[in-house]
């Protein structure tokens, strides 16, 4: 499956995102979906992931402001960002385990200015 992120952004600190990543095919039987990022000269780090049955796990860093959910009728993973920070500033990748293989979209960039 084929992912296309979308939805970064130039933002002011404390300014909202949300993310979209539209795969070209079916995810309802996705093992688990999630968000990653990298940030200039860092490794790529989990942002949050969701599994089938719903649950979800955040990082730390971004508990209690972002907020990952799914359409699976639209074969779309969303990322909801609130209360954006400097130091969100990356680039955001989505991934789709599907069959316990891992697909990446391209990324989108996130820019958060303070």
């Amino acid at each position: 499956v084929q992912l296309q992120a979308s939805g970064g952004g130039l933002v002011q600190a404390g300014g909202s995102l949300r993310l979209s990543c539209a795969a070209s095919g079916s995810i309802f039987s996705a093992n688990a979906v999630g968000w990653y990022r990298q940030a200039p000269g860092k490794q790529r780090e989990l942002v949050t992931i969701m599994t089938t049955g719903g649950s979800t796990n955040y990082a730390d860093s971004v508990k209690g402001r972002f907020t990952i959910s799914r359409d699976n009728a639209k074969n779309t993973v969303y990322l909801q960002m609130n209360s954006l920070k400097p130091e969100d500033t990356a680039v955001y990748y989505c991934n789709v385990l599907l069959r316990w293989v891992e697909n990446w979209g391209r990324g989108t960039q996130v820019t958060v200015s303070s």
